[in-house]
């Protein structure tokens, strides 16, 4: 199955959480936060968006940070994406 998003919206796949930390700390699962990295598996066509041009900036493979409390989750084949909007993304990591 294939996710293809409408208008401004992105889809992105979570990068992996990290498990230790920089000095060597193991982090149980509960210890661990969400990453607020992503990859950008799938984004919308842009064009007018509540009257608004929007050009899409961000491209399918980008590794993007994005806003912590920002788009729905979505569970398709055992795999869990997020959608959001092309404004919650904040930086794209080069």
């Amino acid at each position: 199955m294939k996710l293809t998003p409408l208008g401004d919206r992105v889809v992105l796949k979570q990068l992996a959480a990290e498990e230790t930390t920089k000095s060597g700390i193991v982090l149980p699962g509960a210890e661990k936060e969400k990453p607020q990295q992503a990859e950008v598996i799938a984004v919308g066509p842009g064009g007018v968006v509540d009257g608004k041009e929007v050009k899409m900036e961000v491209k399918v493979g980008d590794n993007v940070i994005y806003s912590k409390y920002s788009g729905n989750e979505v569970k398709l084949d055992d795999v869990t994406y997020i959608i959001v909007r092309q404004n919650d993304i904040l930086a794209v990591i080069e």
